[in-house]
């Protein structure tokens, strides 16, 4: 090394659009543009040549790792000489509101499940172990919803220890996104899938109780592989005042909604709103809580301003 100059040294290989691409190159997109809508997020703006360059790359990878998992278990069984049966492979995906997470969660449920074999891949999301809205309200927490407090954090623990344990039918709440509350007494069941995906905004933050005490067990123990979709929080905080536009004309004209209240709103004034509940809630949870956890996660899908995945980041073995 000559003096004026210092070697970059990163836990990531770094691969640009090009080479990431390259990886799945002569795989079959078992997809086609009406399904991709139906996969797509509101304002999440994504084509197949995308998903051919992104998300098959990613899928082909992830079933690398799945393949190697059960390989690993199927030789520690021999050894072993027991019965013990083979659990699910947790994949998590983080990322902020409005970020494009939970449309890349959707793409990797489809794209896993055509991988040969066909395994059978569950989604289930984090919003449904949110606090509901009464008990929110009572904690003063309610204009806090989606920070790492407002989650039933040790139900959401309970849940991926029983689903790591191979418990029949473990099962998680269910969140309505019109009523913006937990849907009573509803249940989505996880009966031992060969994989599961997890997605939400805080799955992989450490965090600590509320004396300081760092907790026993993080939600991060269970996850065999974890992807954190990110951008610029400006880029981020246009997509989330877009969708917020969009919502107005669509989701908040139902009467029912919990937001109808906006329907009405002029674009300047749904404009305003929007940047408020950044400003308020959004944006500080992403910076406080969210962007911290990008480190931790074994993959990092970095966007540009046009929704396009422009890097991807994989954590060295």
């Amino acid at each position: 090394m000559t003096a004026g100059t210092r070697t970059q040294i990163s836990p990531y290989a770094v691969f640009d659009r090009g080479s990431w691409r390259a990886l799945a190159a002569g795989s079959a997109l078992p997809l086609d543009e009406a399904g991709l809508r139906a996969l797509a997020s509101l304002g999440d703006r994504i084509d197949l040549d995308e998903v051919a360059t992104v998300y098959l790359p990613l899928a082909r990878l992830l079933d690398l790792h799945v393949t190697a998992s059960r390989r690993l278990w199927a030789a520690q069984h021999a050894f072993l000489g027991d019965s013990t049966e083979k659990v699910p492979y947790v994949i998590a995906v983080a990322g902020s509101v409005a970020v494009g997470k939970s449309t890349t969660a959707r793409l990797l449920q489809t794209l896993l499940a055509a991988s040969p074999g066909s395994p059978r891949v569950d989604l289930v999301t984090t919003d449904g172990f949110l606090l509901p809205n009464a008990v929110l309200e009572s904690r003063g927490l309610l204009g806090r919803k989606g920070f790492p407090e407002s989650y039933d954090r040790r139900a959401l623990l309970r849940f991926l220890a029983d689903v790591k344990s191979g418990v029949p039918e473990a099962s998680a709440p269910v969140y309505d996104h019109s009523s913006y509350d937990i849907v009573p007494g509803a249940r989505q069941a996880v009966d031992r899938p060969d994989i599961l995906v997890l997605e939400g905004l805080n799955v992989l933050q450490a965090g600590r109780r509320a004396d300081g005490t760092a907790p026993e067990v993080f939600l991060s123990d269970f996850f065999d592989f974890s992807v954190y979709v990110d951008a610029a929080e400006a880029d981020i905080q246009q997509w989330y005042v877009e969708r917020f536009l969009e919502l107005r004309r669509t989701a908040f004209a139902d009467t029912s909604a919990y937001f109808h209240r906006f329907a009405g709103l002029s674009d300047d004034q749904a404009r305003e709103t929007a940047l408020g509940i950044w400003a308020a809630v959004n944006g500080p949870n992403l910076r406080d809580n969210i962007a911290p956890t990008r480190s931790r996660a074994r993959l990092v899908l970095q966007k540009s301003a046009d929704h396009s995945v422009r890097r991807v980041l994989l954590r060295k073995l």
